[in-house]
């Protein structure tokens, strides 16, 4: 049996000293977690890494000067982090979080938290019964573009809203699938809604509502891997607003577009760029003083990564010191990964799936 040091109780704030994070999963996502805690370091600190590859592992606690363990459970049996982040491929996110939670840890997993339903639902029921909070990462929702679109969608400012569309329309060669086993595995990876897109899938419910039914084509149509490369789907959310989402990682060379078009009684606005950076229209019918912050919210960048990890912290940090509330704890989470889910079961069946999976 695996004894865990003690730690504080998971249900008292912390705020006599810095939050303890570790990081499982030293790949192409953790630099942003790393640099993110940095930023924060008069309130959080990063205490011990997991890598399972070996050169990754000795490279990164070189560069860090933190232990590295080869396994969770080494980490966990360990390291006094209060809190454990997930940076590891998808499916493998429900067991990890769920021994989280059995060490009585705080978990902080990337998107999306997990590949099946029945997994991301006893995440939340792991966590819900160890007293320990669970985080999903959804740092889009901080980019000062999207938190303005947010503001006016919850001010009434487009009316009703009648058509809704997002495009991601990526480049992922077959060698960024080749150099990682896992990448686009049903069993850990899932395909571009999945892992490409979740973010943008997220922004379905998190922006325009509870979404009523879903219709999704997917197909693979020039990589070599188990998964889709490319998928459209057809949207209605129960207010009767229709959209559309459409994905693929075949754009030539590189990224081209990420983007979110609304289109309400009295106001279109277009959100755009390689990743919703950019207000590219924004017309209302009633001025508001938040249109003079337009031009200040686009932002330039060259990642589709964006720069919202240092605010998604802010959150966290500020959340298990007991001042604040998160803004996508588990069962927020599990909005995104219904809508996911629903799409993978249409695409599947070829038939439309209503939502909510479970009555």
């Amino acid at each position: 049996m695996i004894r865990h040091p003690a730690i504080p109780s998971s249900a008292k704030a912390i705020t006599d000293r810095k939050i303890r994070f570790a990081l499982v999963g030293c790949g192409r996502i953790s630099a942003n977690h790393r640099k993110a805690i940095i930023q924060h370091s008069e309130r959080a600190e990063l205490v011990a890494l997991c890598e399972t590859d070996p050169q990754v592992r000795a490279a990164v606690a070189t560069e860090t000067g933190l232990p590295a363990y080869a396994s969770i459970d080494e980490l966990l049996a360990n390291s006094d982090a209060d809190a454990v982040i997930l940076a590891t491929p998808s499916g493998l996110h429900a067991r990890q979080a769920i021994a989280c939670a059995a060490a009585h840890r705080h978990v902080i997993t990337e998107k999306p938290m997990a590949t099946r339903w029945a997994d991301g639902k006893a995440m939340v029921q792991a966590c819900d019964e160890a007293g320990v909070r669970l985080f999903v990462v959804k740092q889009n929702r901080c980019n000062p573009t999207l938190q303005l679109l947010k503001k006016a969608i919850d001010a009434g400012r487009f009316g009703r809203l009648h058509l809704v569309t997002i495009n991601v329309i990526w480049n992922r060669p077959q060698s960024y699938y080749d150099i990682a086993p896992w990448r686009g595995t049903w069993e850990f990876d899932g395909g571009a809604f999945m892992n490409q897109a979740s973010h943008y899938v997220d922004l379905l419910d998190w922006l325009v509502g509870p979404v009523e039914t879903v219709h999704a084509f997917t197909a693979t149509r020039a990589r070599d891997i188990e998964t889709e490369d490319t998928g459209v789907a057809a949207i209605r959310w129960r207010s009767g607003c229709l959209g559309s989402i459409n994905v693929t990682m075949l754009a030539h060379r590189q990224n081209l577009e990420g983007s979110i078009t609304i289109i309400g009684d009295t106001g279109p606005v277009r959100i755009g760029g390689l990743a919703v950076h950019q207000i590219q229209h924004w017309d209302f019918a009633t001025p508001h003083p938040d249109d003079d912050l337009v031009n200040d919210a686009t932002y330039q960048t060259t990642s589709v990564y964006g720069f919202g990890h240092p605010l998604y912290y802010d959150n966290v940090i500020s959340t298990l010191r007991g001042e604040a509330e998160p803004f996508t704890d588990g069962r927020e989470g599990l909005r995104s990964l219904e809508v996911l889910v629903a799409l993978y079961k249409s695409a599947r069946d070829g038939r439309p799936v209503p939502l909510p999976l479970e009555l």
